[in-house]
């Protein structure tokens, strides 16, 4: 039987997140092939959760004590949305201590994570992306430059980081520089981009040395202004539609590109591919190299629409990450 962790917590506001997908994932994953342990990483404490009590990680070779036993572990099921989970950090440690986890390498990860990079990165292929400029933290930012570039309306965001935390919708100047100033209360960079009218529609993608899974398109309608936190995370704000309502030829042309961003990118494990489609154009927004795995989340339900138990996918991925060592 193999050992796993199921590492979840992390150092951003998506450690709430982060804690379902590992109640998720440690409530259906196999446990006649797979021995777990949910493991908390935060900046106060890396810690295995046993019944009733916590025990501190040895980070000297991320291994713990339970019982007079020494708990080693043969893989790590990733479930750290943002960072050290997301970013490539905690993907660095790991292959030093050679135990293999169910995410993308260290430079996927630190390239993926950083929204502006991946999208110059893209359109070095021909992939379309939405124009955008991104500043840093004390840069001089001239906004008459922005909304002439861009007009309105337009979306402000953290450049580095996920679930929607920081974003804006900017509608009118006098909004600008507030919503500056909350992206940079998330992350030291920004990005800023026009704004794309059109539908929402994400792909998640699984490779392996066996198999390629590339899942039904789904199609988000978001209750709010656009598909944020209370959106994403609150029931009954947003529709998700697995399969979409696309045509065979349109599903088949974001699948198509999704996998073909998923080798450009050299991903490993399962990806989540956000596109906005605008005049029958699919545009690339980010990618998602963690993605959720709570109950509500888009990638068990693609999963379960393509034909997979969520606990037959989730062996998959374990093993996928054992096998690549």
């Amino acid at each position: 039987m193999k050992t796993i962790a199921i590492v979840c917590g992390g150092y951003s506001k998506e450690e709430v997140i982060s804690l379902r997908s590992a109640e998720q994932i440690a409530q259906v994953i196999d446990k006649k092939i797979y021995e777990t342990f949910t493991v908390l990483i935060n900046r106060e404490k890396w810690v295995a959760k046993i019944p009733g009590k916590d025990i501190s990680i040895d980070k000297d070779d991320f291994s713990f004590i339970m019982n007079g036993r020494k708990v080693t572990f043969d893989a790590i099921f990733m479930a750290i949305h943002g960072t050290p989970g997301e970013d490539g950090r905690l993907q660095a440690y790991f292959e030093m201590l050679e135990i293999p986890v169910t995410t993308c390498n260290v430079f996927a990860s630190a390239l993926t994570f950083n929204k502006f990079a991946t999208k110059l990165f893209v359109k070095e292929y021909g992939i379309l992306t939405a124009d955008a400029l991104m500043f840093r933290k004390n840069q001089s930012i001239d906004t008459k430059t922005i909304i002439s570039r861009f007009g309105f309306p337009m979306f402000v965001k953290p450049n580095n980081g996920g679930s929607s935390f920081g974003v804006t919708k900017v509608k009118e100047p006098a909004q600008l520089f507030v919503a500056i100033e909350k992206a940079f209360e998330e992350d030291n960079e920004i990005i800023i981009e026009p704004f794309i009218k059109g539908g929402e529609y994400t792909c998640g993608v699984f490779k392996s040395a066996s198999e390629t899974l590339v899942f039904p398109v789904t199609e988000i309608v978001s209750k709010t202004e656009f598909f944020d936190f209370e959106a994403k995370y609150t029931k009954g704000m947003s529709e998700e539609i697995t399969p979409a309502r696309l045509t065979a030829e349109k599903s088949k042309e974001c699948q198509e590109l999704s996998s073909k961003i998923y080798d450009l990118l050299g991903c490993n494990g399962v990806v989540r591919i956000d596109y906005l489609k605008q005049d029958e154009q699919f545009y690339f927004m980010e990618i998602n190299t963690v993605p959720g795995m709570s109950a509500e989340s888009i990638i068990p339900q693609q999963a379960k629409a393509y034909g997979l138990s969520v606990t037959e996918f989730y062996s998959k991925l374990i093993d996928d990450a054992i096998a690549r060592g």
